[in-house]
């Protein structure tokens, strides 16, 4: 079986994990029962020895479709061919208590809609990535998966006689006719040998799906955005729910692993966790839209997670684990070959010992905002954010990898001193608006010292804009961002030289293609890594909103941003999801669906929007 196209995929969740759904019908990654956890199916990163669990047709020429229940994360797949139709609706329970079985559990029914059609079913497991082997056993309609030990013990409950496979797995053919259906539940079983079974009745096997429905109908009601793009908007919005850590409220950057950044490259990287960037990004996306219990969410995570450990007067961890816990080193998985022959497979993630200065001013930021919109920052959080201000005071001067992980070396990144402004700016401006006790006069005088530090050294004359680094005459997307954080004025001159320097085709110095962003100058490489990469998605959404800011008195490049967002638009999958870049062709590349594409869309929507009603 060939590898699908990123894009080819859908997601469900439970709030705690995901499964990516091909539309052929196949999970082809799922990782229980967290996102970090390791995979039951990872066919997504090795087709022959990954494992996966598919429900498909057996016909000729079938046609297929995938599209959510009506605002919900509940997938449905259709097939359709000659002799019938068929309708795969795929979901993890949700809005159960927090112990129930159905938490842990994968519904997948089938129910032919028109004819008669003919399908099998195959799930064998790849438990540990691969790495452990299992015993398959079947009693009572049932098939016990156990790698014998108290992690991988899985069963598959469904009334459709199952057959083992030599591989490791059951499969089974069968028959439905027109309103004929069946169900086939997928479930941890927690390692209390308590395995799924088939629910007793219609009315019992109706409530999963239909509480799931009004969990995610009910969540998605509180959306307060009824602007232009709504459905893509709210589409966006479940995505980004979908990534949240129900149990301590962290928000992971992506579900899967080693998805690669260009086909057949070695740009693959783990973004199973939760970057401090990341999530604090997605607090302001969340609460654009009213959603401010993600953001109280992710408060709680920093404070009773995040926060038990001591970071005091020491740099603060560029990403953590869900659990607020140090990210595992970076290991390779040589047994798997990787996405369409894209190896390495990577584990862990050796970003996670680098210093990005950048991180300050997005926490900074997404504090200030909760403050101001969720609910007001007490006192004892405020001393530990304190401390941190006056760290960075100390430390603002220093280089490091910056936003983009470079893994050339430290430099002086415009983009890193730039949120480190923002951190102390907020900071001062949390301290005036809740009269807290702090060091101002040292905040501001610091805050004015990076200010002119970028203005001076950041700029460069040769290219009327701002570049990548201090002494360097590369652009960055980075600097799109300057106005969507106040820092300067959309329509100063400088911003406006910057946007136009960006806005030419990377021959020619700039950064835009066919309307795509790349990071930084795609030749010659400059972060030392080998080969290329795509145009980055949530740079192009940047250039839309800088593009809207800008647009106030620039009636033109209002156009250009609308035109540019509605493309963008178009570069996402059948969805509505975004993965983390685009190649040239137009193609999905990197972890899928992305926290920071999705982000991003939702603020240039939102600030597009708001500057189109103003006329």
């Amino acid at each position: 079986m060939p590898y699908l196209a990123i894009e080819d995929y859908g997601i469900i969740g439970n709030l705690r994990t995901v499964a990516l759904v091909g539309i052929n019908g196949s999970i082809d990654w799922y990782c229980s029962p967290n996102f970090d956890s390791p995979s039951i199916f990872g066919a997504l990163l090795d087709d022959r020895k990954g494992g996966r669990f598919q429900v498909a047709p057996i016909a000729d020429k079938v046609r297929r479709k995938q599209f959510y229940w009506p605002s919900t994360n509940i997938l449905v797949t259709r097939f359709s061919h000659e002799d019938g139709i068929a309708e795969l609706e795929d979901f993890m329970p949700v809005g159960f208590a927090a112990d129930s079985a159905s938490y842990h559990q994968l519904h997948r029914r089938v129910r032919c809609v028109r004819g008669t059609v003919r399908l099998y079913v195959t799930c064998r497991p790849a438990f540990d990535y691969g790495r452990a082997s299992h015993q398959v056993q079947v009693r009572d309609g049932v098939a016990i998966f156990n790698a014998g030990n108290n992690r991988d013990h899985f069963s598959l409950a469904t009334d459709v006689p199952l057959k083992f496979q030599d591989d490791g797995g059951v499969s089974a053919e069968f028959v439905l006719e027109e309103g004929q259906s069946k169900t086939f539940i997928f479930q941890n079983d927690d390692g209390k040998g308590t395995p799924a079974a088939i629910p007793a009745s219609e009315a019992e096997a109706k409530e999963p799906f239909e509480r799931t429905v009004k969990f995610w109908q009910d969540w998605i009601g509180r959306c307060t955005y009824r602007g232009r793009w709504r459905e893509r908007i709210e589409r966006s919005a479940l995505a980004l729910k979908l990534l949240t850590y129900e149990p301590t409220g962290a928000i992971v950057a992506a579900p899967t692993t080693s998805l690669p950044e260009v086909i057949g490259g070695s740009r693959n990287w783990d973004y199973r966790y939760s970057w401090v960037r990341d999530a604090a990004f997605t607090v302001y996306a969340f609460v654009r839209l009213g959603f401010t219990s993600e953001a109280q969410g992710f408060l709680n995570w920093l404070q009773n997670h995040v926060g038990k450990h001591s970071h005091t007067g020491e740099q603060l961890p560029t990403m953590f684990t869900i659990f607020g816990e140090q990210v595992p080193d970076e290991i390779t998985l040589d047994h798997w070959e990787g996405y369409m022959g894209s190896g390495p497979v990577r584990i862990g993630n050796g970003a996670n010992k680098q210093y990005q200065a950048d991180i300050y001013g997005e926490l900074m930021d997404s504090l200030y905002l909760y403050n101001k919109y969720v609910g007001p920052i007490n006192y004892d959080f405020w001393v530990r954010i304190r401390r941190r201000l006056d760290w960075i005071c100390d430390n603002w001067q220093l280089p490091d990898e910056g936003i983009w992980e470079m893994r050339s070396g430290q430099q002086n990144f415009v983009y890193s001193k730039l949120m480190n402004w923002v951190a102390l700016d907020r900071g001062i401006r949390l301290a005036e608006k809740r009269s807290f006790p702090g060091n101002r006069d040292r905040w501001l005088t610091e805050r004015d010292a990076i200010y002119e530090e970028v203005m001076t050294k950041g700029w460069s004359e040769k290219r009327k804009a701002f570049t990548q680094y201090y002494g360097s005459e590369d652009l960055d997307a980075g600097a799109l961002i300057m106005p969507l954080v106040f820092f300067m004025a959309s329509t100063d001159p400088r911003m406006i030289s910057t946007i136009e320097a960006i806005l030419k085709e990377p021959k020619d110095g700039g950064l835009v293609s066919d309307g795509l962003v790349y990071r930084y100058p795609p030749q010659p490489r400059v972060d030392g890594l080998p080969g290329e990469e795509g145009t980055f998605n949530m740079c192009s959404f940047w250039l839309v909103e800088a593009l809207t800011r800008a647009g106030i008195h620039n009636a033109e490049w209002l156009d250009e941003a609308r035109l540019l967002f509605e493309r963008m638009l178009n570069y996402a999958n059948h969805l509505g999801l975004y993965a983390e870049q685009t190649s040239a062709q137009g193609q999905a590349l990197g972890n899928y669906p992305q926290a920071f594409t999705h982000l991003a869309m939702i603020s240039a929507a939102f600030n597009l929007d708001r500057t189109l009603g103003k006329g």
